[in-house]
C-alpha cells in the first residue's frame, strides 16, 4: 500500500500594512466620501464642525450623516426641478424651476418656508373671486 502525503499550503495573507511596505502604489487611498458612497465632502464637513466649535468633541459618524442628509435633499430638489424644467420644455434648470419644485412640494415648502429664491418668481394662482362666473 502506497501512501501519498500532500502538504497543505495556505496562501500568504498579507496585511494592508505589509502590502503598503512592499509596493506603496498598489494600495490606493480612498476618501471617506467614496467609502461611504457619497458625493458631498465628509472631510470638509468634519473640518467645519471642528473649526466652528459646534461642540467640544465631534464624532466620526456625525459628518457622514450630515453629508448623506444634504446629498439626499439636493438630489430630491434637483429631481423635482428637472421635472419642472422638462414640463416647460427646457433642457437647463433655472431658478424659476427650483422655485416651482420647492413650492409645489408640501414637505420641501414647509422646510424652506422662509427662504427666498432669487429670480424664482411666484406660483401662478388666480383667486376664485376674480374668475368670472359663467351665466347661461
Amino acid at each position: 500500500m502506497i501512501m501519498t502525503i500532500r502538504a497543505h499550503v495556505q496562501p500568504k495573507v498579507s496585511s494592508l500594512k505589509e502590502e503598503k511596505l512592499e509596493n506603496p502604489k498598489s494600495v490606493m487611498t480612498m476618501s471617506r466620501s467614496s467609502r461611504a458612497g457619497l458625493q458631498f465632502p465628509i472631510a470638509r464637513l468634519h473640518r467645519t464642525f471642528r473649526k466652528e466649535n459646534y461642540a467640544h468633541r465631534v464624532g466620526a459618524g456625525a459628518p457622514v450623516h450630515l453629508a448623506a442628509v444634504l446629498e439626499y435633499l439636493a438630489a430630491e430638489i434637483l429631481e423635482l426641478a428637472g421635472n419642472a424644467a422638462r414640463d416647460n420644455k427646457k433642457s437647463r434648470i433655472a431658478p424659476r424651476h427650483l422655485q416651482l419644485a420647492v413650492r409645489n412640494d408640501e414637505k420641501l415648502n414647509k422646510l424652506l418656508l422662509g427662504v427666498t429664491i432669487a429670480q424664482g418668481g411666484v406660483l401662478p394662482s388666480i383667486q376664485a373671486v376674480l374668475l368670472q362666473k359663467k351665466t347661461g
